[in-house]
């Protein structure tokens, strides 16, 4: 069994008892424990007939289920997008994020988890990566123990059962061994790379890895590693074959063209195919190393290669939602962008903006707080914007409910943490079904959001500016936890604990009950270790 550090919660705990289920004193926890492994939700009962409601007038004018499309950038910050800060303001217009958020909803307190691999993993199965073992990127020489995907359940298989074509596009990241492909673990269909860009890219890139590429003995002991670098297309119980490889820098800057093109004919014949369909497109950008697509080159006010990441990414969005569009198929497709984690502050000036203290890799609103938008003509109203918690988990609740399949059909020997929030995007005055966000680094239990307050247990600290990746180090925090009131200190700069804060004990009660989740319903442990 993995090791769960949870004993810095003792210190917080004391004189509390937090059993699952637990309602505290004056409600402050408005969460119920309605099955044992399961989550706690806020229950709004009215809130969820209304929208059963509305998805079952939806299917009687539809005649079928409603499309699910996500559309994941990589490593892209909450202030690169405009409507959350960025766009004009930092080199990079993003008028196609910004229409749909003000055509749909804005989330701004919208979380993944701190690095690609958990978020991607988690979303697909509505587990924490600490439960399912994915902990971190599976990385060149890595060597895991088993494969996380043969017990887990992952969503494609379950909207597979229930009328569904399932397809992703770009970037998976979450194994390319035979056994945890895509196509392997639930989607009809994958084309992309299962790799991130920097890892393709860099076995040609001799300006920035001189060392490897020139060095004729290290590049041979590295091909041998087997890193992927070719575009893949594979089909469930199918043939998967490259397509392409990359070859060159600017073969890097042209994949999300590649990607795009793919998905946009892909539309088409969904649409002709009349069947609904779950696409989950994965940029590869804007994740290091980024290169200019040579066609788009200066696509940018900033002419910075991250950048033009930002604007072609900008652009492909608006492309794919036309494409529904213009196929007839907006009015029954719920869209969803977002990204996978904070900006990788590491590799600057090829990284993003935040607002918030921290960055890719930690726990600070940085590293996890994300741009979150959800669009739906004539389902969602537009303009609306919310600063309930979400969590990208959650995306695998609302695909449950919008694809008809109730969460008493998933194994029960397994502990699930989404919350089915379809009421709260769906209905024009929809409030958060979740009432807490939990962040862990690997198998370190780190930090508890509820409503505006956030308490750390542990935290990540850069030993150098922007280096929050390759000189920081985790830190337990001391006496008392670090609390912060995000309304009043969203940089997390200056603890409130025991001075102006009434709730520090009521945070450690909720988060010592997360903790106790896991002993009945243990973690795996794949060897990635931290």
């Amino acid at each position: 069994m993995k090791l769960i550090r949870f004993a810095s919660l003792v210190v917080i705990v004391v004189g509390l008892c937090a059993t699952s289920g637990t309602v505290f004193a004056g409600s402050f926890d408005r969460s119920v424990r309605t099955a044992e492994n399961f989550e706690p939700t806020i229950p709004h009962p009215d809130q969820d007939q209304e929208v059963a409601r509305k998805l079952a007038n939806l299917a009687k004018k539809m005649g079928k289920k409603p499309n699910i499309v996500w559309l994941v950038v990589d490593d892209m910050g909450y202030g690169d997008v405009g409507r959350y800060g960025g766009g004009i303001g930092v080199g990079a217009a993003t008028p196609s994020m910004d229409r749909l958020a003000d055509e749909g909803l804005r989330l701004t307190s919208c979380y993944a988890q701190q690095t690609c691999t958990p978020t991607r993993s988690a979303i697909l199965t509505g587990r924490l990566p600490v439960r399912t073992g994915l902990t971190r990127p599976i990385l060149a020489g890595d060597k895991i123990t088993e494969n996380p995907w043969a017990d887990e359940v992952s969503l494609p298989t379950i909207l597979a059962d229930a009328g569904y074509t399932s397809l992703l596009v770009g970037k998976w990241h979450i194994g390319e061994a035979e056994g945890m492909r895509p196509h392997d673990v639930g989607f009809d269909e994958y084309y992309g790379f299962y790799a991130a860009q920097k890892e393709i890219s860099q076995r040609v890139d001799k300006r920035r890895y001189p060392d490897l590429v020139i060095d004729q003995e290290k590049f041979a002991a590295f091909e041998e590693l087997g890193i992927g670098h070719s575009l893949v297309h594979g089909f469930k119980n199918g043939k998967t074959k490259n397509v392409s490889s990359i070859e060159s820098t600017e073969d890097m800057g042209r994949a999300d063209k590649v990607l795009a093109d793919f998905t946009l004919d892909k539309i088409k014949k969904l649409a002709k195919d009349g069947k609904p369909f779950f696409l989950e497109h994965c940029f590869m950008k804007v994740h290091a190393d980024n290169f200019a697509n040579p066609d788009f080159e200066g696509l940018s006010a900033s002419k910075y290669p991250y950048k033009d990441a930002v604007a072609e990414v900008d652009m492909h969005i608006g492309n794919i939602v036309k494409a529904l569009e213009d196929n007839g198929l907006l009015e029954n497709t719920f869209v969803f962008i977002t990204s996978d984690n904070g900006p990788q502050m590491d590799a600057w000036p090829d990284g993003g903006y935040t607002p918030f203290r921290g960055a890719k890799g930690t726990t600070f609103e940085g590293g996890v707080r994300i741009p979150g938008i959800a669009y739906w003509p004539g389902v969602i109203a537009p303009g609306r914007e919310s600063d309930d918690v979400f969590d990208l988990m959650d995306l695998f609740g609302t695909a449950l409910n919008l694809a008809g399949v109730s969460r008493e059909t998933l194994p029960d020997d397994r502990y699930y943490d989404f919350v089915d929030q379809t009421s709260f995007l769906l209905l024009d005055k929809g409030r958060s079904n979740r009432e807490a966000v939990y962040f862990w680094w690997g198998s370190e239990f780190m930090a508890c959001r509820m409503r505006e307050y956030k308490s750390h247990v542990k935290v990540i600290l850069p030993q150098a500016p922007h280096m929050y990746i390759d000189l920081a180090l985790i830190q337990d925090v001391g006496l008392a936890p670090w609390l912060f009131n995000l309304y009043i200190d969203p940089k997390e700069e200056m603890t409130v604990g025991h001075r102006r804060n009434a709730w520090l004990a009521t945070l450690g009660a909720k988060m010592k009950a997360h903790g106790a989740t896991f002993k009945k319903y243990p973690p795996k442990d794949i060897g990635l270790g931290m």
